[in-house]
This record gives C-alpha cells, sequence and structure tokens, in this order.
C-alpha cells in the first residue's frame, strides 16, 4: 500500500497503442523485460533513450532479461524466515534450561539471604549431580553457530543468483561509483535495477501474420529494490564478518582449553588461576558452556 502510494503502479508500458495499457503492463509484468547491457554507458538523448535502453538486433546484440521484481517481496520474506531458523531451534534445543537452573539467583543479590543461598546450593549441586551431561546440549549450540555463519553466507549467494550474479560486485561498484565524477561514472543501481527497461509482445494480425510490439516499461519499484539491497549488501557483509567470528570463537572454546580457563577468570574473577585450570581440566566442553551461560543470567558479584 505504501510502496502504492509513494511509488505508482509497479509497472507502467507504453507501447504504440495497439495494446491496451493494461493488458501490456500484466503481460510486461508476469514475464519479464529487459535491457541491453552494452548500451549502459552511452550518451543519454545520443546514443539511447535510457541506460540500456535502445534498438538491438536479436541474435546479435546481447540481452539482460529481468523477471526479479515481481518476487522480491516473496524473497524478502522468505530471507525473513530463513534469519529466523537459528533462533527457533536454538530455542526448541534449550527449552528454557538457563532460566530454570538459575531461576531465584539472577539478578542482584536482594530478597531473602536464605533462600537465596539455599538456591545457590541446590544450583552448585545439580552441577555436581550432572557433571559431563551437557555435550549433547553444547553440540547443539555450536551447531547453531556453524548454521549462522552458513545461514549469512547461503543468503548471500542466494540473492546472487536471485538478481543474475550481480549482488557479489553490487557493494563495492556502488562504493567505487562515489569516487568517480559525475560525468564520467556509470551508476551500477541502474544496470542492476534499472528503472526503464524494454518488453516484446507478439500476437497475431487480422490476416493471421505474426506481429511484435515494443513496449517501454518504467519500474519504479527498483527505485525501492535498489536501496532495499544496497543495505543488504553492507548488512549481510557485516553479518558474515560477525558471525564468522563467532563461529571461530567457539572451536578456540571447543579445541584450546587455555582459552576456556581465560573466560572463566575473567568471568569469574573470584577464582584463582590455580583453582580455574584445575576445573577446566576435570571439566568437559559441555560443562564449561553451562557455567559460561550460567555467569551470563546470575549476578557474580
Amino acid at each position: 500500500m505504501l510502496t502504492f502510494l509513494f511509488l505508482g503502479d509497479p509497472i507502467s508500458c507504453i507501447t504504440d497503442g495497439a495494446i491496451p495499457e493494461h493488458v501490456i503492463n500484466t503481460f510486461c509484468w508476469i514475464t519479464h523485460t529487459f535491457t541491453l547491457p552494452d548500451k549502459i554507458g552511452k550518451g543519454l538523448g545520443t546514443h539511447v533513450a535510457h541506460p540500456g535502453v535502445s534498438d538491438y538486433i536479436d541474435g546479435t546484440d546481447q540481452v539482460r532479461y529481468h523477471a526479479y521484481y515481481q518476487w522480491v517481496p516473496f524473497m524478502l520474506f522468505f530471507q525473513g524466515i530463513l534469519f529466523y531458523v537459528p533462533h527457533w531451534l536454538w530455542k526448541n534445543w534449550e527449552e528454557g534450561k538457563i532460566r530454570m537452573i538459575t531461576d531465584g539467583v539472577r539478578g542482584a543479590s536482594i530478597g531473602q539471604n536464605d533462600d537465596r543461598l539455599s538456591r545457590q546450593k541446590q544450583l552448585v549441586q545439580y552441577l555436581i549431580d550432572t557433571l559431563h551431561m551437557h555435550n549433547v546440549y553444547a553440540s547443539g549450540y555450536f551447531l547453531c553457530e556453524v548454521f549462522n555463519f552458513l545461514n549469512v553466507i547461503g543468503n548471500m549467494f542466494l540473492i546472487d543468483s536471485f538478481l543474475g550474479g550481480e549482488f557479489f560486485s553490487y557493494g563495492t561498484k556502488v562504493l567505487e561509483l562515489s569516487q568517480m565524477d559525475q560525468e564520467n561514472r556509470i551508476d551500477p543501481m541502474v544496470a542492476v535495477f534499472p528503472r526503464v527497461t524494454k518488453c516484446t509482445f507478439h500476437k497475431y494480425g487480422p490476416s493471421g501474420s505474426m506481429q511484435t510490439h515494443d513496449a517501454l516499461c518504467v519500474l519504479a519499484l527498483n527505485i525501492l529494490n535498489e536501496k532495499i539491497y544496497i543495505f543488504l549488501w553492507f548488512w549481510f557483509i557485516i553479518l558474515a564478518i560477525i558471525s564468522g567470528m563467532a563461529l571461530a570463537y567457539s572451536i578456540a572454546v571447543v579445541t584450546l582449553p587455555s582459552i576456556r580457563e581465560t573466560i572463566l577468570l575473567r568471568r569469574f574473577k573470584f577464582g584463582t588461576p590455580q583453582s580455574v585450570s584445575a576445573l577446566i581440566r576435570k571439566t568437559q566442553v559441555g560443562d564449561f558452556l553451562l557455567l559460561h551461560l550460567l555467569g551470563q543470567n546470575m549476578n557474580m558479584v
């Protein structure tokens, strides 16, 4: 509704008048439009009518078809679901375990001290009784970390395929554009998300002969699409770096006991290096992860 209010119809095509406007609009929307990549850098008003829009010879000129525009809302919705999946998997795997075992000992040291001390003793006893029994729990956590990283990378490949192989270089081209002179630059956003495209409609004439009608189509929706995907390009780069660092951190935690020791020393400041080192030797990765998550949900003072 907002898109229609600000941009009007998502596609609006003009022909020689032989085809009703609503027919050509519907046809070009549900099929595809095209531009000529070799004509994008030509002079506007002299060599081409619009970037990538000019006369062409079928079978000779390179043609780039654009059929993504009607699928953009569905693709964004699908990607939103994909990014929610790791969170949903972890919540179902974790099942509120941390909240359950820290009930009554979260937050600041307030309330009845006797009751709090009693709950702390119960927590300590739980940790002793379940020692070496949390590796499956930890494996779910680390698998979700892996899935987070693969999800970001997979979404980048998905968009690149969706946009015809133009997404990976999209952001870098936009950055390069900002450093160029206004007169000499070719806007990469116009190449990937053209505002004006061509569409070809075939029909039979009164005598039964084949007639071809060229249409010029304005894709107002691409003004919004180009901004959405330049934001997604930078956002995915940031997410890939963050999730990659988180995955590298998780690998270090699993493979290097010294890393686990350092983390516990910083988290539980009352422990001596000797006691923490002894604790690491007696525990496994699952036990460490549980202690680490408990430390994030409890007052350690």
